[in-house]
Protein backbone atom coordinates (compact mmCIF):
# COMPACT_ATOMS: atom_id res chain seq x y z
CA UNK A 1 0.00 0.00 0.00
CA UNK A 2 2.78 2.36 1.03
CA UNK A 3 4.70 1.50 -2.13
CA UNK A 4 1.67 2.41 -4.21
CA UNK A 5 1.32 5.75 -2.43
CA UNK A 6 5.01 6.55 -2.98
CA UNK A 7 4.71 5.68 -6.67
CA UNK A 8 1.68 7.94 -7.05
CA UNK A 9 3.50 10.73 -5.19
CA UNK A 10 6.55 10.33 -7.44
CA UNK A 11 4.41 10.44 -10.59
CA UNK A 12 2.68 13.59 -9.31
CA UNK A 13 6.02 15.32 -8.65
CA UNK A 14 7.40 14.35 -12.07
CA UNK A 15 4.29 15.56 -13.86
CA UNK A 16 4.23 18.82 -11.93
CA UNK A 17 7.86 19.45 -12.89
CA UNK A 18 7.08 18.76 -16.54
CA UNK A 19 4.14 21.14 -16.50
CA UNK A 20 6.24 23.74 -14.72
CA UNK A 21 8.97 23.52 -17.35
CA UNK A 22 6.43 24.28 -20.05
CA UNK A 23 4.56 27.00 -18.20
CA UNK A 24 3.83 29.66 -20.77
CA UNK A 25 5.21 33.11 -19.85
CA UNK A 26 2.47 35.79 -19.80
CA UNK A 27 4.09 37.71 -22.66
CA UNK A 28 4.28 34.54 -24.76
CA UNK A 29 0.56 34.04 -24.17
CA UNK A 30 -0.03 37.54 -25.54
CA UNK A 31 1.98 36.70 -28.65
CA UNK A 32 0.10 33.45 -29.19
CA UNK A 33 -3.34 34.99 -28.73
CA UNK A 34 -2.50 37.92 -31.01
CA UNK A 35 -1.35 35.76 -33.93
CA UNK A 36 -3.54 32.66 -33.74
CA UNK A 37 -3.37 32.10 -37.48
CA UNK A 38 0.37 31.47 -37.23
CA UNK A 39 1.25 30.27 -33.71
CA UNK A 40 -0.01 27.02 -32.24
CA UNK A 41 1.66 27.12 -28.83
CA UNK A 42 4.73 27.21 -26.61
CA UNK A 43 7.06 24.50 -25.33
CA UNK A 44 10.62 24.18 -24.04
CA UNK A 45 11.41 27.90 -24.34
CA UNK A 46 10.17 28.02 -27.94
CA UNK A 47 7.20 29.48 -29.75
CA UNK A 48 5.68 26.77 -31.96
CA UNK A 49 4.31 27.76 -35.36
CA UNK A 50 1.44 25.93 -37.03
CA UNK A 51 3.79 24.61 -39.72
CA UNK A 52 5.76 22.83 -36.99
CA UNK A 53 8.76 25.16 -36.95
CA UNK A 54 10.03 26.68 -33.72
CA UNK A 55 11.54 29.98 -32.63
CA UNK A 56 13.41 30.51 -29.37
CA UNK A 57 11.63 32.64 -26.79
CA UNK A 58 14.48 33.60 -24.42
CA UNK A 59 18.09 33.43 -25.61
CA UNK A 60 19.33 33.67 -22.02
CA UNK A 61 21.39 36.82 -22.53
CA UNK A 62 20.75 39.13 -19.58
CA UNK A 63 21.00 42.91 -19.36
CA UNK A 64 21.46 43.51 -23.06
CA UNK A 65 22.76 46.99 -23.97
CA UNK A 66 20.22 49.13 -25.79
CA UNK A 67 21.97 48.73 -29.16
CA UNK A 68 21.97 44.93 -28.82
CA UNK A 69 18.28 44.98 -27.92
CA UNK A 70 17.57 46.79 -31.18
CA UNK A 71 19.89 44.68 -33.33
CA UNK A 72 19.50 41.17 -31.88
CA UNK A 73 16.47 40.83 -29.64
CA UNK A 74 14.84 37.53 -28.80
CA UNK A 75 11.05 37.26 -28.71
CA UNK A 76 10.95 37.94 -24.98
CA UNK A 77 12.87 41.20 -25.44
CA UNK A 78 10.00 42.68 -27.46
CA UNK A 79 8.05 42.92 -24.20
CA UNK A 80 10.79 44.51 -22.07
CA UNK A 81 8.96 47.87 -22.03
CA UNK A 82 5.26 48.34 -21.45
CA UNK A 83 3.21 50.11 -24.11
CA UNK A 84 0.44 52.12 -22.47
CA UNK A 85 -2.65 53.12 -24.44
CA UNK A 86 -4.30 56.50 -24.19
CA UNK A 87 -2.77 59.91 -23.67
CA UNK A 88 0.88 60.26 -22.69
CA UNK A 89 1.26 61.66 -19.17
CA UNK A 90 4.73 62.99 -19.98
CA UNK A 91 7.37 62.65 -22.72
CA UNK A 92 9.01 59.19 -22.80
CA UNK A 93 12.15 58.69 -20.72
CA UNK A 94 15.51 58.22 -22.44
CA UNK A 95 15.48 55.09 -24.62
CA UNK A 96 11.93 54.22 -23.59
CA UNK A 97 10.67 52.90 -26.92
CA UNK A 98 7.97 50.26 -26.32
CA UNK A 99 7.51 48.29 -29.53
CA UNK A 100 10.65 49.55 -31.21
CA UNK A 101 12.53 46.41 -30.16
CA UNK A 102 11.49 43.86 -32.79
CA UNK A 103 12.56 40.28 -33.40
CA UNK A 104 12.99 40.53 -37.16
CA UNK A 105 12.91 36.77 -37.92
CA UNK A 106 9.44 36.59 -36.35
CA UNK A 107 8.00 39.22 -38.69
CA UNK A 108 9.83 37.81 -41.71
CA UNK A 109 8.28 34.43 -40.87
CA UNK A 110 4.77 35.87 -40.63
CA UNK A 111 4.62 38.48 -43.40
CA UNK A 112 7.21 37.22 -45.88
CA UNK A 113 10.98 36.69 -45.95
CA UNK A 114 11.47 38.51 -49.26
CA UNK A 115 9.88 41.43 -51.04
CA UNK A 116 8.32 38.97 -53.49
CA UNK A 117 6.74 36.95 -50.67
CA UNK A 118 5.34 40.05 -48.99
CA UNK A 119 3.90 41.34 -52.26
CA UNK A 120 1.88 38.13 -52.69
CA UNK A 121 -0.28 39.21 -49.74
CA UNK A 122 -0.71 42.90 -50.54
CA UNK A 123 -3.95 44.56 -51.51
CA UNK A 124 -5.09 48.11 -52.29
CA UNK A 125 -7.63 49.96 -50.17
CA UNK A 126 -9.05 53.47 -50.31
CA UNK A 127 -8.01 55.58 -47.33
CA UNK A 128 -10.72 57.90 -45.95
CA UNK A 129 -12.94 57.84 -49.07
CA UNK A 130 -14.88 60.99 -48.13
CA UNK A 131 -12.07 63.20 -46.86
CA UNK A 132 -9.05 61.93 -48.80
CA UNK A 133 -9.75 59.09 -51.26
CA UNK A 134 -6.10 58.02 -51.48
CA UNK A 135 -5.22 54.49 -52.61
CA UNK A 136 -2.79 52.75 -50.28
CA UNK A 137 -1.19 49.29 -50.39
CA UNK A 138 -1.25 47.09 -47.28
CA UNK A 139 -1.05 43.41 -46.36
CA UNK A 140 -4.04 41.12 -45.96
CA UNK A 141 -2.20 39.03 -43.35
CA UNK A 142 -3.73 39.24 -39.88
CA UNK A 143 -6.67 41.07 -41.46
CA UNK A 144 -4.67 44.29 -41.46
CA UNK A 145 -6.38 45.57 -44.61
CA UNK A 146 -9.78 45.20 -42.91
CA UNK A 147 -8.56 46.82 -39.71
CA UNK A 148 -7.19 49.81 -41.61
CA UNK A 149 -10.48 50.11 -43.46
CA UNK A 150 -12.27 50.30 -40.11
CA UNK A 151 -9.82 52.94 -38.88
CA UNK A 152 -10.29 54.84 -42.14
CA UNK A 153 -14.08 54.68 -41.76
CA UNK A 154 -13.97 56.14 -38.25
CA UNK A 155 -11.50 58.90 -39.05
CA UNK A 156 -13.45 59.76 -42.20
CA UNK A 157 -16.17 61.19 -39.92
CA UNK A 158 -13.83 63.89 -38.61
CA UNK A 159 -13.31 66.63 -41.22
CA UNK A 160 -11.30 68.59 -38.64
CA UNK A 161 -8.59 65.89 -39.00
CA UNK A 162 -8.30 66.06 -42.78
CA UNK A 163 -4.94 67.84 -42.87
CA UNK A 164 -3.36 65.03 -40.83
CA UNK A 165 -4.91 62.27 -42.95
CA UNK A 166 -4.22 63.71 -46.40
CA UNK A 167 -1.05 62.71 -48.29
CA UNK A 168 -0.34 59.46 -46.49
CA UNK A 169 3.42 59.30 -45.97
CA UNK A 170 3.77 55.61 -46.76
CA UNK A 171 2.61 52.07 -46.22
CA UNK A 172 4.46 49.22 -47.98
CA UNK A 173 8.10 49.83 -48.93
CA UNK A 174 10.71 47.06 -48.77
CA UNK A 175 13.65 48.85 -47.14
CA UNK A 176 15.87 49.20 -44.08
CA UNK A 177 15.47 51.81 -41.36
CA UNK A 178 17.71 54.76 -42.20
CA UNK A 179 21.20 54.34 -40.73
CA UNK A 180 20.67 50.67 -39.79
CA UNK A 181 20.73 47.14 -41.17
CA UNK A 182 17.29 46.49 -39.65
CA UNK A 183 14.21 46.09 -41.78
CA UNK A 184 11.69 48.89 -41.58
CA UNK A 185 8.30 47.54 -40.57
CA UNK A 186 7.04 49.16 -43.76
CA UNK A 187 8.67 46.18 -45.48
CA UNK A 188 5.76 44.04 -44.32
CA UNK A 189 2.81 46.22 -45.32
CA UNK A 190 1.50 46.35 -41.75
CA UNK A 191 2.52 49.94 -41.04
CA UNK A 192 1.22 53.33 -42.07
CA UNK A 193 2.75 56.81 -41.88
CA UNK A 194 0.24 59.65 -41.94
CA UNK A 195 0.91 63.14 -43.34
CA UNK A 196 4.59 63.98 -42.81
CA UNK A 197 3.84 67.72 -42.98
CA UNK A 198 2.32 67.56 -39.50
CA UNK A 199 4.59 64.86 -38.11
CA UNK A 200 7.82 64.83 -36.14
CA UNK A 201 10.69 62.35 -36.23
CA UNK A 202 13.72 62.14 -33.97
CA UNK A 203 16.20 61.82 -36.87
CA UNK A 204 14.82 65.02 -38.39
CA UNK A 205 15.20 66.78 -35.06
CA UNK A 206 18.82 65.81 -34.40
CA UNK A 207 19.76 65.64 -38.10
CA UNK A 208 21.46 62.34 -37.30
CA UNK A 209 20.95 58.59 -36.99
CA UNK A 210 22.80 58.34 -33.67
CA UNK A 211 20.68 56.32 -31.22
CA UNK A 212 22.51 57.99 -28.33
CA UNK A 213 21.60 61.52 -29.38
CA UNK A 214 19.83 63.70 -26.80
CA UNK A 215 16.36 64.39 -28.20
CA UNK A 216 13.68 66.88 -27.26
CA UNK A 217 10.21 65.40 -27.61
CA UNK A 218 7.77 66.95 -30.08
CA UNK A 219 4.29 65.99 -31.27
CA UNK A 220 1.48 67.59 -33.29
CA UNK A 221 -0.78 64.56 -33.88
CA UNK A 222 -4.23 64.81 -32.20
CA UNK A 223 -5.03 62.19 -29.56
CA UNK A 224 -8.19 61.03 -31.33
CA UNK A 225 -6.09 59.67 -34.21
CA UNK A 226 -3.86 57.78 -31.77
CA UNK A 227 -6.86 56.38 -29.87
CA UNK A 228 -8.50 55.16 -33.06
CA UNK A 229 -5.42 53.28 -34.24
CA UNK A 230 -4.80 51.76 -30.81
CA UNK A 231 -8.41 50.53 -30.72
CA UNK A 232 -7.55 48.23 -33.64
CA UNK A 233 -4.18 46.97 -32.37
CA UNK A 234 -1.78 49.56 -33.80
CA UNK A 235 0.91 51.13 -31.65
CA UNK A 236 2.03 54.73 -32.16
CA UNK A 237 5.62 55.87 -32.67
CA UNK A 238 4.82 59.03 -30.74
CA UNK A 239 5.13 57.01 -27.53
CA UNK A 240 8.83 56.46 -28.06
CA UNK A 241 11.80 58.48 -26.85
CA UNK A 242 13.02 58.07 -30.44
CA UNK A 243 9.68 59.48 -31.54
CA UNK A 244 8.12 58.96 -34.96
CA UNK A 245 4.73 60.64 -34.67
CA UNK A 246 3.53 59.80 -38.19
CA UNK A 247 4.07 56.09 -37.57
CA UNK A 248 1.49 53.43 -36.68
CA UNK A 249 2.25 49.69 -36.83
CA UNK A 250 0.14 46.63 -36.10
CA UNK A 251 1.39 45.15 -32.82
CA UNK A 252 -1.66 43.85 -30.93
CA UNK A 253 0.54 41.75 -28.64
CA UNK A 254 1.70 44.98 -26.96
CA UNK A 255 -1.75 46.48 -26.37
Amino acid sequence: MRAGIFILLWITIVLSRQVGSDTIPPSAKKLISSYKDFISGYADNHIIFKDGTKMIWDDGIKNKPYKLLLDKPDLKDMFNQNYGTGKLASPPATNYDPGRVRNEPFFLKMYGATEKEVRQHLTEITWCPKLVGQKITVTKINGIDKKLMQISKELDEHPELKKYLTNIGGTFTWRNIAGTNRHSMHSFGMTIDINTAYSDYWQWACKCTNENAVIKYKNRIPQIIVDTFEKYGFIWGGKWYHYDTMHFEYRPELI
